[in-house]
C-alpha cells in the first residue's frame, strides 16, 4: 500500500502545476480581453420631416411707419426783442388770420416811439423856419439888396431842415412798427402745433415762439434706408393704411430727401394725400410703396427650422440624397423674410427634399429615413353598435324560462 502512494505522488504534483498554468492562462485571456476597446455602435438611422423645393409666390410687402403732417408749418416769432407778458395761444388751438397769439412788454417801444414823435416835431419847426427865411431873401434878391450867393446858402438850408423832417418821419414810422411787433399775430389760418416759449421769458427776435400747420394740402412723412431710396420714384403710387382704423387711402411721391439723415442715415419721403379724407395730425399710418412692393413674385421659401449657422457665419440647410437616403449640407443665401418664412436667394433649385426639421442633430453623410406620420387604427366595432350590444339585455333560455 504504502508503494502505491509513493508511486502516485509525483503524478499529483504534475497535475496541479498544469492546472495552475490553465487558471493563469485564463487569467491572461479577461485581462487582455478587459483591455481591448469595445465595438462601436451602429449609427442611429433618424427620422426626418422633408419638403420639396418648389417656388411660390411671395406674400409679405413693405410697410414703413409715417406720421400725417401738414404740408406748410410755420413756425412764427416776434421781430423785435423782449419779454413776454402774455401767450394767447395753447397747443392745439386753432386760430385765424389776425389773431393774436402773444405779446411783448411794449414799453420802452412806446417811449422810443414818443421820443421819435418829439424829433418831427423839432424838424418840423427847423423846416418852417428855414422856409420862411428863404421866402424873405427871395425877395431881397429880386430888389438886388442881396447876392445869389446868400440866397444859394438860404435855399441849402430849407432843403438841409426838409431832409431833417424826413428823416425823423422815417424814424417815427420805423418806432411806431416796433411797437406794433410786440404783438405776435397769426398771419396764417391753421393748428397750433407747437409752443415754444411761455409768459415771462426773454427772447429775442426771431426765437420761434409758436408753430402753426396751416389749414389745406396734407403729407404723410416716413423714412427708407439707403438701399431702397432708389426704388421711390417721384409720382409713384403709395397705399397709406391708417393705424387707429381699417381706412385706405392712396398718394403719391411728391418729394424724396436729396441727402440722407446724418444720424440715421436714411432718406425722408413725402407723399401727398387729399386733405379732405385725411386723417388728424400727427397720426399714425403705414405706408406701403407699390413702387418697392415684391407680392406676387414666384421666391423659393422656406421655414425658419430648416436654417441653421454654420460655423464661418453662413447659412446652411440639409438636403436629402434620395438615392443614398443620406444628408448633405448645402449653404444658401436668405434675401428676406415672408412672414414666419425665409426667402432663398440662391443655393437651391426647385425639386430638391430639403429637411425641415430636425437640423440640429444631423451630420454630414448621416442615412435618415423619411418620418410618417403615425395614425390611430380603425376601431372594428363601431362606438354605437358596441352601446347597444351593452344595452341589450341577454334573453334567458327556454328551458330556465319553463
Amino acid at each position: 500500500m504504502s508503494h502505491h502512494s509513493f508511486v502516485s505522488s509525483p503524478w499529483s504534483a504534475a497535475a496541479r502545476a498544469v492546472f495552475r498554468l490553465g487558471l493563469a492562462g485564463v487569467a491572461v485571456a479577461a485581462v487582455l480581453a478587459g483591455c481591448s476597446k469595445p465595438e462601436a455602435a451602429p449609427e442611429p438611422v433618424r427620422a426626418v420631416k422633408v419638403l420639396t423645393v418648389a417656388a411660390s409666390d411671395m406674400q409679405a410687402r413693405l410697410e414703413f411707419p409715417g406720421e400725417v403732417r401738414a404740408r406748410t408749418e410755420s413756425a412764427l416769432s416776434f421781430r423785435v426783442a423782449g419779454k413776454i407778458i402774455r401767450r394767447q395761444a395753447e397747443l392745439g388751438q386753432r386760430v385765424k388770420v389776425g389773431d393774436v397769439l402773444a405779446q411783448l412788454d411794449p414799453q420802452d417801444y412806446k417811449l422810443a416811439a414818443d421820443a421819435a414823435q418829439a424829433q418831427l416835431t423839432a424838424a418840423t419847426t427847423s423846416r418852417d423856419l428855414a422856409s420862411a427865411d428863404y421866402k424873405r431873401y427871395k425877395e431881397l434878391k429880386e430888389q438886388n439888396f442881396i447876392s445869389g450867393a446868400e440866397l444859394e446858402r438860404r435855399d441849402s438850408a430849407l432843403k438841409s431842415a426838409q431832409a431833417q423832417v424826413q428823416q425823423a418821419q422815417a424814424q417815427l414810422a420805423s418806432s411806431g412798427n416796433q411797437a406794433v411787433y410786440t404783438r405776435l399775430v397769426s398771419d396764417v389760418a391753421g393748428v397750433v402745433t407747437a409752443v415754444s416759449a411761455e409768459p415771462g421769458q426773454v427772447v429775442s427776435g426771431g426765437t420761434p415762439v409758436v408753430k402753426v400747420a396751416q389749414d389745406g394740402a396734407r403729407d404723410v412723412v416716413f423714412v427708407v434706408p439707403e438701399d431702397r431710396v432708389a426704388g421711390v420714384a417721384l409720382g409713384s403710387s403709395v397705399e397709406v393704411r391708417v393705424w387707429a382704423s381699417d381706412t385706405k387711402l392712396v398718394g403719391k411721391v411728391r418729394e424724396v430727401a436729396a441727402s440722407a439723415d446724418p444720424v440715421t442715415r436714411t432718406f425722408q419721403v413725402k407723399v401727398g394725400i387729399d386733405a379732405a379724407t385725411a386723417p388728424a395730425l400727427g397720426a399714425t399710418v403705414n405706408v406701403v410703396p407699390q413702387s418697392l412692393g415684391h407680392a406676387g413674385q414666384p421666391v423659393i421659401k422656406l421655414p425658419t427650422s430648416a436654417l441653421r449657422q454654420e460655423a464661418n457665419g453662413s447659412t446652411a440647410v440639409w438636403v436629402l440624397d434620395t438615392a443614398s437616403m443620406t444628408v448633405k449640407a448645402q449653404t444658401v443665401v436668405v434675401a428676406t423674410a415672408d412672414g414666419n418664412e425665409a426667402v432663398i436667394a440662391s443655393g437651391l433649385q426647385p425639386g430638391m427634399q430639403v429637411v425641415s426639421a430636425g437640423v440640429h442633430v444631423l451630420a454630414p453623410g448621416q442615412k435618415v429615413v423619411i418620418y410618417q406620420q403615425k395614425t390611430a387604427p380603425a376601431q372594428s366595432v363601431p362606438a354605437q353598435a358596441a352601446t347597444n350590444t351593452v344595452a341589450k339585455p341577454v334573453a334567458a333560455p327556454a328551458s330556465a324560462v319553463q
